[in-house]
């Protein structure tokens, strides 16, 4: 089912319109505790959840359950997941399984949850340390994207979606990489610019996913960079440290670029600007030579894997993508080692 996608900076308008047909017995809110506060009153029926990736949980999950089924919800319901990547994850695998499916209206308050988790129709939580473990394909009906929210967000915040749109430029234009490159954190936020930029990322990922909406094929491309970024996010939250979502995709993507230039031939000028931004702007991993054997172990367990082996999307070029790449364990650990040259550890 295709998503309807509204581009807006009115988002109190856009609710009110995609609710004013009354086909539904009652409207429930899923907000984190953070974007709870976002709303100008408390709607009659909101259900409040813990903020944080470590929260993405099957407890967590429960608890929507329980509040749904205690404010009479039902499959003629409506949920507004109402948060960032977090909150429309598991807002959507929530409303997707109860009472076998419930009709819900993402709308991201992150950068992230904008370019990424809130649009393409997958949802889930975390299990057993492993990212985005459990779930299922169940795209919101609508999606209401944005700037609006930025404004308040944290720097991190603000630079863990970056690295999505990043990724996606990769995917497309090599001179909207190199434009995304020159970024400075530092400058204020000119919303309709950002929102006219958001169109395009977007579309990126729309196109790819209207292809292959369950990831048999050229879907796998969307994750350039979450192999190895993926392993670093789950081996960070196993060591009860969590770090932001895109700050792991953007170590994946200088890592898997690497991966890239060695298989592929992909630019190694290319390899060394995205390295230089990343060096910049996102904080270093700690990790070292020891914790390898661990994050091979993780990506040959990610959901792409086949049979055990590492496999990985790879550029030729920037806009020129080959899924389902093998990659052999010393070819990773060379990578990393680049990668830990890169940030200065």
């Amino acid at each position: 089912m295709a998503q309807n996608l509204i581009f807006t900076n009115d988002v109190e308008s856009a609710i009110q319109r995609l609710t004013a047909s009354g086909d539904h017995n009652l409207t429930v809110w899923i907000a984190d505790v953070n974007t709870a506060r976002l709303l100008p009153a408390p709607p009659q029926h909101l259900i409040t959840i813990p903020d944080g990736d470590e929260n993405k949980t099957l407890a967590t999950v429960t608890h929507v359950w329980d509040e749904m089924e205690r404010m009479g919800a039902s499959r003629h319901s409506l949920a507004i997941n109402l948060g960032g990547g977090m909150v429309t994850d598991l807002g959507g695998w929530a409303a997707a399984t109860f009472k076998r499916g419930v009709r819900f209206i993402n709308v991201p308050t992150t950068l992230l949850g904008a370019v990424d988790a809130a649009v393409g129709g997958k949802t889930g939580i975390n299990y057993n340390g492993l990212k985005n473990e459990i779930g299922a394909f169940a795209p919101a009906s609508d999606v209401i994207i944005s700037t609006r929210f930025f404004d308040t967000l944290p720097i991190e915040e603000m630079k863990s979606g970056f690295a999505e749109v990043i990724k996606h430029a990769m995917l497309s234009d090599r001179a909207e990489v190199m434009r995304l490159l020159d970024h400075d954190f530092s400058a204020p936020i000119h919303h309709d610019d950002l929102l006219e930029r958001l169109k395009h990322s977007v579309s990126v990922k729309t196109d790819i996913v209207a292809r292959d909406p369950e990831e048999k094929g050229e879907r796998k491309a969307l994750n350039l960079g979450h192999t190895v970024g993926h392993a670093m996010e789950s081996l960070a939250m196993q060591r009860g440290k969590p770090v932001p979502h895109g700050y792991a995709v953007a170590w994946g993507l200088v890592t898997e670029a690497t991966l890239s230039h060695m298989r592929l031939g992909f630019p190694s000028e290319d390899v060394h600007k995205l390295g230089n931004f990343v060096r910049d702007n996102y904080r270093d991993f700690p990790f070292t030579c020891d914790d390898y054997e661990d994050l091979l172990d993780l990506m040959r367990h990610d959901k792409k894997s086949r049979n055990g082996e590492i496999t990985c999307t790879l550029l030729s070029a920037i806009g020129d993508y080959r899924i389902d790449q093998a990659v052999s364990a010393d070819d990773v650990t060379a990578a990393l080692d680049i990668l830990r040259d890169h940030l200065g550890l």
